[in-house]
């Protein structure tokens, strides 16, 4: 609840730069209820209901000591499959600098080494550029389109699948993603 101020600040700033790759809630149908996006507090309530269950790993993104983002790994399914899918968002300020490859790096190594999951997916718009090069400098496979997957920006979007198994960074994602960076020479 702490990062209540700095989240809401980084979002509202945000807002026209994260709108067409954010997810939004469909209009009601005949049979389904209204519902309105959560509050600050009630996303957090289900953030950690769903982390205490097993099902989610909430995490924000700090750089230089501040917020600046968001990655969680949800939909994380047990038993013969051990997989779970990662979704993350950036303040704009940050963005190119390695902030989220690096996050991604951490959380997929933490999933693979130490929550013991096998599979990690990425689903990204076709026309998300920004998102889709943080997956492809991290060796993300790309395994197909889902179409009309999640409703993003008011509309059934499509969204492109890319994926990662254990076997695939036996040395750890973040060894391979620094290893594969070009070194800054002085």
């Amino acid at each position: 609840m702490r990062d209540q101020r700095p989240w809401r600040e980084v979002n509202r700033r945000n807002r026209d730069w994260l709108r067409p790759w954010e997810a939004t809630i469909p209009p009601p149908t005949p049979s389904g209820p209204i519902v309105h996006r959560p509050t600050y507090r009630q996303m957090v309530r289900h953030l950690r209901a769903e982390a205490h269950a097993g099902r989610m790993l909430p995490f924000v993104i700090e750089y230089q000591g501040r917020l600046v983002g968001q990655l969680t790994v949800a939909g994380i399914t047990w038993g013969s499959m051990c997989s779970g899918h990662v979704g993350y968002w950036v303040d704009q300020s940050v963005a190119g600098r390695g902030v989220m490859p690096t996050a991604v790096a951490l959380a997929v190594d933490h999933c693979f080494r130490s929550v013991g999951l096998h599979r990690i997916e990425v689903c990204i718009r076709p026309e998300n550029g920004p998102s889709r090069r943080v997956v492809e400098k991290l060796g993300f496979r790309e395994e197909g389109l889902r179409p009309r997957y999640l409703h993003i920006d008011g509309a059934w979007r499509d969204h492109l699948v890319f994926a990662l198994t254990a076997e695939e960074v036996p040395e750890g994602l973040l060894r391979r993603w620094h290893q594969a960076r070009p070194r800054k020479t002085a």
